[in-house]
């Protein structure tokens, strides 16, 4: 009998949670842990050693506020120890833009915010691959509508494969190696996770290029949802595949 896996979740605020991954893990029988970082002033951020996958959630603040959320340079470490134990590691927007600074990619204010259903594209993989750029990589379909929800961007850490763009914003997914993958946009959201975001940061839905109206980010149909959602069992299932 193999043992379950391991799932080791960093949570930054309530209203982002894991979304339709957590039925990804559910159906693998997965045991998941949760580091909470909101639930305490200075949380301690555990050593992943039995982890079999780490997934950086999103979250309002940005990955650079180091001095208002301290606990951000004890994160940033421990996806970086992750990432070199050869772990597999998923980070969807704030959790992206923290996976590339741990890297040593910069992070900083996007030309445009991204509030919205918007589509990507995806990037054609080079000829060959560079460091740490190993194949196989993870495609997404040649143009797919996602969620997005991002005013901050990051450069691509020395070594990572391009994966997506929007008109929007240039880096949109990277990968690096084999097992980490960084998702600028939320794959996993739901109608309820959508609810939650325009909840708590409906104020942030001011006019904007790439900003949609409350009416146009909640009237999308179950078909969206349905689309993105496989997408994340597809990134999820090749991260554990290796």
């Amino acid at each position: 009998m193999t043992d379950p896996m391991r799932a080791q979740v960093f949570q930054h605020v309530p209203f982002e949670g894991l979304g339709s991954i957590a039925d990804w893990l559910r159906r693998r029988g997965a045991v998941v842990t949760s580091t909470r970082f909101f639930e305490e002033p200075t949380p301690s951020v555990p050593r992943l050693d039995d982890a079999d996958i780490l997934i950086v959630m999103g979250g309002p603040m940005s990955a650079k506020d180091e001095q208002r959320y301290p606990w951000l340079v004890a994160e940033k470490r421990s996806i970086a120890e992750t990432i070199v134990r050869g772990k597999a590691v998923l980070g969807v927007c704030l959790g992206a833009q923290l996976v590339a600074g741990a890297l040593g990619g910069r992070v900083y204010p996007n030309r445009e915010r991204e509030i919205g259903w918007f589509s990507v594209t995806s990037v054609a993989p080079p000829d060959r691959p560079g460091r740490g750029n190993d194949r196989p990589a993870w495609h997404l379909p040649p143009e797919c509508p996602v969620f997005h929800w991002h005013g901050e961007t990051f450069d691509l850490p020395t070594g990572a494969r391009h994966l997506a763009r929007s008109e929007a914003c240039e880096h949109q997914a990277f990968q690096f190696g084999r097992k980490v993958i960084g998702l600028q946009f939320h794959l996993e959201t739901t109608p309820e996770a959508t609810r939650a975001l325009v909840a708590h940061g409906g104020h942030e839905l001011t006019p904007g290029r790439f900003v949609q109206s409350t009416e146009q980010i909640l009237g999308v149909g179950a078909d969206a949802y349905a689309t993105i959602n496989a997408l994340m069992d597809g990134v999820l299932s090749f991260l554990v595949s290796a």
